[in-house]
């Protein structure tokens, strides 16, 4: 075929017209294959859906909202940052059909630099890192939270304390640790569990709060304009409400970091990530709009220590609205096993390529269960770290897991410009954008640049010790550590995603 013949639209064309075997897949990447392939479409799917979690994210933010734009902020916002974040995640699904394997984002941007492979994959892997171990730590923290609002209205003289929140976060994670250890079957399992408990429990939340109230908001309502932030620009304030809505949609990668774990990965998982979020924004548009009609008297509401709750209460009684935040504990029970899965399986790939302390450990795998055990302990050692500050300050502890969004979506970023970088040279899986995919490639990345900046601006107002957004502060430390790091000694042993040997070579080291 001559040069001018061979297009982005042929080849996308030929893309189209070929699955490729999953294990010729990884072989022609230069791995061998170590883990087994139980995740069918619908596991793969369940994983990011599970770690997007819903219900979850609104109930851990949905005050912060309140304050920050209110209902016009909170209905709105949704609606538009969850369209950007289905253009991110179609972005990284078309880079996830080229190059289904567990490294996802740095294994992606180590292929698709042109220059400086080793760096680009380094700083992308260790920003993935951070942010995941981020996000472990936080939903085990947010569980834990709740757990002890549920234990406080069945039992009104408990008191909760910032040394029982880090206990019990420290006995989520582990348990979520133990679950990890064992089969990949067990894991799968959990997750399509997972997925119609929070299905089945969106429908019954969402049901009750139509039917059960005696008094709901009118119509014009959702227009309501809110800012309690304490800045004076209301603007402003509205702008930090986008972050309710960027802050549940994280996570979706896990359905790349499962793909050699995935049957006929280079279609699976990118219909995963797209589908989750596209699921997610409905479902959580949905939610949404049940818990703003329901609010009853919005300062009461709004000052409250978990407002959700206080809106169950009101509006369905205490009975069953301590019912209802059963569900919503399990789900975040469930969101933290989906992300240590994700975690563990970005820790396994990044060590497999040498990129870790202790590389040799955290890539081997068990013989009895096909799952890296060893990188399981890693997350979670690394997320019970991150959570032993809160035993002092809660400030603390925020700090630290604050780098948790924006580290995933700087992460996120790095992989889909390398992209649309490569420009026509770049060769796409069966799943892809056709000449759709620089539009969205650079609408995701201008989305993610500009989220990421709001991430890091005060949020509240006076801005005190305890008020302080010490996200960039955090974001910087682990740049800095990265880079001191990388030229120290990494750019000498890391070169970027390494190749085991020819397709023949490595296909003979499979585990059988």
């Amino acid at each position: 075929m001559s040069e001018r013949m061979s297009t982005p639209r042929s080849r996308a064309r030929a893309a189209d017209s070929v699955v490729l075997d999953d294990d010729a897949t990884l072989h022609a990447m230069g791995y061998p294959r170590k883990l087994t392939r139980r995740f069918q479409a619908f596991d793969n799917f369940a994983i990011s859906f599970t770690i997007i979690n819903i219900l979850s994210g609104i109930f851990s933010s949905f005050g912060f909202g309140m304050n920050a734009g209110g209902p016009r902020v909170l209905v709105f916002g949704w609606i538009g940052v969850s369209l950007m974040v289905l253009l991110i995640g179609a972005a990284m699904a078309e880079v996830a059909s080229a190059y289904p394997t567990s490294g996802a984002l740095y294994f992606s941007a180590g292929k698709l630099a042109k220059r400086h492979k080793g760096a680009w994959s380094w700083f992308t892997g260790w920003l993935n890192f951070v942010g995941q171990i981020g996000g472990t730590a936080a939903t085990g923290y947010a569980a834990a939270t709740f757990i002890q609002v549920f234990v406080q209205l069945q039992w009104p003289s408990y008191r909760p304390t910032a040394h029982q929140t880090v206990l019990i976060t420290a006995l989520v994670i582990v348990l979520q640790g133990l679950a990890n250890t064992y089969t990949v079957q067990l894991v799968a399992l959990l997750n399509r569990i997972s997925v119609w408990w929070l299905l089945i429990g969106l429908v019954v939340i969402v049901g009750a709060l139509v039917v059960m109230p005696d008094h709901h908001r009118s119509a014009s309502f959702v227009t309501h304009f809110e800012n309690g932030t304490g800045f004076t620009s209301g603007l402003y304030g509205g702008m930090l409400g986008l972050l309710v809505t960027s802050w549940t949609f994280t996570g979706f990668d896990g359905s790349f970091h499962m793909s050699e774990e995935t049957v006929h990965a280079t279609v699976s998982a990118p219909k995963g990530i797209t589908r989750a979020i596209g699921c997610s924004a409905v479902t959580g548009l949905a939610l949404m709009l049940a818990l703003v009609y329901s609010i009853g008297d919005y300062a009461g509401v709004a000052g409250a220590p978990a407002p959700p709750v206080r809106i169950l209460i009101d509006g369905l009684g205490l009975r069953t609205a301590k019912v209802m935040l059963l569900i919503v504990i399990g789900a975040m029970l469930f969101c933290g096993l989906a992300n240590l899965t994700s975690n563990t399986r970005q820790i396994f790939a990044f060590s497999r390529d040498g990129a870790m302390p202790g590389s040799r450990w955290w890539h081997s795998v068990s013989l009895r269960t096909r799952t890296p055990v060893k990188a399981v302990w890693l997350a979670v050692a690394c997320s019970l770290a991150l959570v032993v500050p809160g035993w002092w300050s809660h400030t603390a502890f925020t700090a630290i897991v604050s780098v948790n969004v924006v580290g995933l979506f700087l992460a996120y970023a790095v992989p889909i410009f390398l992209r649309l970088r490569l420009g026509d040279a770049f060769q796409p899986g069966p799943w892809h954008l056709g000449r759709w995919g620089r539009p969205i490639g650079w609408l995701a990345v201008v989305w993610i640049l500009l989220s990421s900046v709001l991430f890091m601006l005060p949020q509240a107002s006076p801005i005190t010790v305890d008020s302080f957004n010490y996200a960039p502060i955090a974001l910087a430390v682990v740049l800095l550590v990265a880079t001191v790091w990388w030229f120290a000694t990494a750019r000498r042993r890391f070169q970027g995603p390494v190749s085991y040997g020819r397709p023949d070579e490595v296909a003979a080291m499979d585990l059988v």
